[in-house]
């Protein structure tokens, strides 16, 4: 219980840092116009999205939302459902990231009807992005990595567990 307690606390502040920087980016860089932080390699520019990731299926907010709100049922579900103990608490920590992540720009789609996004790798010319988007990249990336190379099979059993439709046992004639 403390456990979630924490990561609720943690929830709450990711989303807070990344409401709080999309405003920041809304009232300051809409009028001050793009800010160098290293000059020709990264600065925030303010930028609207009604897509998703990379501007794919621009236009559909709505279909974006039902899909963010399908996503983050399967989320939550797999959070609670993750088994207890030290071994899945990285797991849990990066479905808490994932969460927020989703929930930040799903409160973006729906009080705005758009995703704001600010931080720009002028460099290499990176599509924009914001707080939420980084949190979903950098913990999905972990995650991989994780599933890849520090749980084993019997570690994720519990996934693949809930997916599996329970058997009936064969009626005795």
């Amino acid at each position: 219980m403390k456990q979630r307690l924490r990561h609720l606390i943690y929830f709450i502040l990711l989303i807070t840092a990344d409401q709080l920087t999309k405003y920041w980016a809304r009232t300051y860089l809409i009028e001050k116009g793009p800010v160098d932080i290293i000059p020709g390699a990264l600065e925030l520019r303010y930028h609207t999205n009604t897509g998703a990731v990379w501007g794919i299926l621009q236009g559909r907010v709505s279909v974006l939302t039902i899909i963010t709100g399908i996503a983050l049922i399967l989320l939550i579900f797999l959070y609670f459902k993750t088994p207890e103990g030290k071994r899945y608490t990285p797991l849990r920590i990066l479905w808490v990231f994932i969460i927020a992540g989703a929930v930040g720009n799903l409160i973006d789609r729906i009080a705005l009807k758009h995703v704001v996004d600010f931080i720009y790798f002028s460099l290499i010319d990176f599509p924009i992005f914001n707080v939420a988007d980084s949190y979903l990249t950098v913990s999905s990336v972990l995650l991989i990595i994780l599933a890849l190379f520090y749980y084993k099979d019997k570690d994720l059993a519990f996934i693949e567990d809930m997916v599996k439709r329970k058997k009936k046992p064969a009626d005795k004639q």
